[in-house]
């Protein structure tokens, strides 16, 4: 999407939901839903339309691990790195997982097919460890489970 396009977007949702500072989450959630990421160029553009600083704009983006800054990978791989995850097993499904998927913890593989992700907690306690793949949850992941999951993002 061109800035201009963005830009579109931004003012487009300003007008429709109002420019206070609560407006703020929902509109990067919005950017990030129609061009997939929140570039860095559109800070200025997002601060100017909820009457915001760069600052608090940058600050929220940086802070809250959804939102990417650059363009997502094809397929997005989160795995759970809470403590009952971890006390699962979750540590070796990690090492298993960036070895099968081709791409360490936190990157995109060269490719730009896959990113392998950390999210801390997906509320599955009991069944885990537990992933994301591109939004859909997988439980009981085990050398099987990732198996499964390469092959699905490999079609």
């Amino acid at each position: 999407m061109q800035s201009a396009d963005a830009n579109l977007v931004i003012s487009a949702w300003a007008d429709q939901h109002g420019r206070g500072r609560d407006q703020l989450v929902p509109l990067l959630h919005a950017l990030q839903e129609e061009i997939g990421y929140v570039d860095d160029a559109l800070v200025p553009a997002i601060a100017a339309s909820l009457n915001l600083s760069r600052a608090d704009v940058h600050g929220v983006i940086t802070f809250y691990h959804d939102f990417r800054r650059k363009p997502a990978s094809r397929h997005v791989v989160k795995l759970c790195r809470a403590e009952s995850c971890q006390s699962r097993g979750g540590a070796a499904i990690e090492a298993a997982a960036a070895e099968r998927l081709g791409v360490a913890m936190g990157e995109m593989r060269r490719d730009g097919q896959v990113t392998l992700e950390p999210v801390y907690c997906l509320g599955l306690c009991a069944i885990g460890p537990n992933a994301l793949v591109d939004g859909r949850p997988v439980a009981r992941i085990d050398a099987a489970a990732l198996d499964r999951i390469a092959v699905a993002i490999s079609a």
